[in-house]
């Protein structure tokens, strides 16, 4: 054996140093280029030739010439492009094949890449790189999912929790979400599968599917929930949407400063001190109309001061949340409707409307023609300020003027109310729905096989009213299978190797194989 020349006939070289010197503790192969240590014995660099180059183990090396060729051909080394590339898609089969991450350490898999892309150099990405690839992944998808829900007016939701069987003590909660695209394309993806450690009462189950909403904007678009038929889970699903904790809330902070002087006091001296008008707080009363109203005006137009004055108390009493004050606010909106109507026919300073009028077709078109012109006229005399008291006395007065007019008996079996008249000019839009149906039954009837998606993106234009429906109702799925799917892939994903997982990584692994999934069905 010439130690000069090589070892093994040549198919293993000394590694030559900078200075044109050997080290004699390094040697090469002359097939793959690996680098290996030796230390006087040939036996490791056998076990290095019979597996790997079988082939070429009995062989005498290359002449010269094709040697060189060869290291020149083994030298090419992959771009950056490419590298990149390769990691990214190491990734994304990691997080979707339920791969552990440290399969980026299997010296098999790095053969393989090697041998595929003709570079004895390539190196696998850290398991670091493959971590960070696969969050970039998800916050890229998660964008996507985002953008498209985004795009929709109303959503299906279905969700259930489970407990991974690996791991017994710990519960999450699944949520999926089912949209209609503009083009009628029905899409299902996974919003979350979030680490629950509360217990699953009702109040907390409510709450965790709203946060998952208001996590993807959707709070406001959410039609319906499908999930099984657990006593907890139908109770919260009949708690979505609710205003009751936020209107428990208004109670127990009204409660706080009107049962108590000095409380109320330090109250009128925050009221003073933030600028506000001194003022008592309302409490809502089963009994008094529009008591939840005014209790909702006064916790919002003293939020500050009611802040401040919690904030001197040590209490477990608190103030709504930004999301329950904007529920509120809301809330105040349509309340303020119906105060308009209880003060307008409930009002002790004016005289109900009783007039009853014939149940005669061509006296009531004339009554109604004479009704208009009459309010009309009377709502240009009149200027009160307070919209409500103008109403009122615009229809007293049209009503005087046409009441005198009528005849003096009727049958009393033909007579009916004037104020069920008046009423009637606030059905509109029961009258347009009423149409919107009449106008969609003309069309002829579907085949049980035909698909209700097709129709619509036919027939949207025509009945968009209808069509709005449709969107919010067909896309609830039937049963909670979607949620069953999500429990299965996590068992997949949480493995014996993988029981280290964090709750957050559970999350990305389930929802990029969801996403992924869903996209190869298209």
């Amino acid at each position: 054996m010439d130690k000069e020349k090589g070892l093994l006939n040549g198919k293993f070289n000394f590694k030559a140093m900078p200075d044109g010197s050997l080290d004699k503790t390094k040697v090469i192969c002359i097939y793959c280029r690996c680098e290996l240590s030796f230390h006087r014995s040939t036996s490791c660099l056998k076990y290095h030739l019979l597996p790997k180059h079988i082939a070429n183990a009995g062989s005498p090396p290359p002449s010269r010439q094709k040697q060189t060729m060869l290291d020149s051909f083994q030298r090419r080394r992959l771009d950056n492009s490419t590298t990149n590339k390769l990691s990214t898609a190491i990734a994304k089969w990691v997080a979707t094949a339920w791969r552990p991450i440290n399969i980026v350490e299997d010296e098999g898999l790095l053969e393989i890449i090697r041998i595929a892309s003709n570079d004895c150099t390539y190196e696998l990405p850290s398991r670091a790189t493959t971590a960070t690839k696969i969050h970039n992944l998800y916050e890229d998808e998660k964008a996507k999912v985002e953008e498209a829900v985004g795009q929709t007016n109303t959503a299906a939701l279905t969700g259930d929790y489970w407990t991974i069987g690996l791991l017994s003590n710990h519960s999450y909660l699944g949520v999926t979400a089912h949209y209609f695209s503009p083009e009628w394309e029905l899409h299902s993806h996974a919003l979350t599968v979030m680490k629950m450690e509360e217990r699953h009462f009702a109040d907390t189950c409510a709450e965790h599917f709203m946060q998952v909403a208001r996590q993807w904007g959707i709070e406001h678009k959410v039609s319906t929930l499908t999930t099984d038929s657990a006593r907890n889970m139908v109770a919260a699903a009949r708690q979505l949407p609710t205003f009751n904790s936020a209107l428990a809330k208004c109670r127990k902070v009204i409660g706080h400063f009107k049962h108590s002087l000095p409380n109320a006091l330090e109250l009128e001296q925050q009221q003073i001190a933030h600028f506000h008008k001194k003022e008592s707080l309302t409490r809502d009363i089963s009994t008094r109309w529009n008591s939840t109203l005014e209790m909702i005006e006064h916790v919002l137009r003293n939020q500050e001061p009611l802040t401040g004055a919690l904030a001197l108390h040590t209490t477990n009493v608190t103030m709504p949340t930004t999301a329950e004050l904007e529920k509120l606010k809301k809330l105040e909106t349509v309340l303020e409707h119906c105060r308009y109507i209880t003060e307008l026919l409930g009002g002790e300073k004016f005289v109900s409307c009783s007039v009853v009028l014939p149940d005669d077709p061509a006296y009531m078109v004339k009554f109604k023609e004479t009704l208009k012109a009459e309010m009309e006229s009377a709502r240009k005399k009149l200027t009160s300020c307070d919209s409500g008291l103008q109403q009122h006395s615009i229809l007293g007065v049209a009503l005087d003027r046409c009441i005198a007019e009528q005849p003096a008996t009727y049958e009393p079996s033909k007579k009916r109310s004037a104020l069920m008249l008046a009423s009637e000019s606030s059905s509109d839009e029961e009258d347009c729905i009423e149409k919107c149906v009449e106008r969609s039954r003309p069309e002829p009837t579907t085949d049980i096989e035909d698909c209700p998606q097709k129709w619509w993106s036919k027939h949207e234009g025509a009945h968009s009213e209808m069509a709005y429906l449709a969107r919010k109702y067909l896309a609830a799925p039937a049963t909670s299978i979607p949620c069953e799917r999500l429990f299965s892939l996590s068992e997949h994903v949480v493995q014996k190797k993988r029981a280290a997982l964090s709750s957050e990584n559970v999350k990305m692994l389930v929802c990029l194989s969801n996403w992924f999934s869903a996209k190869k069905q298209k």
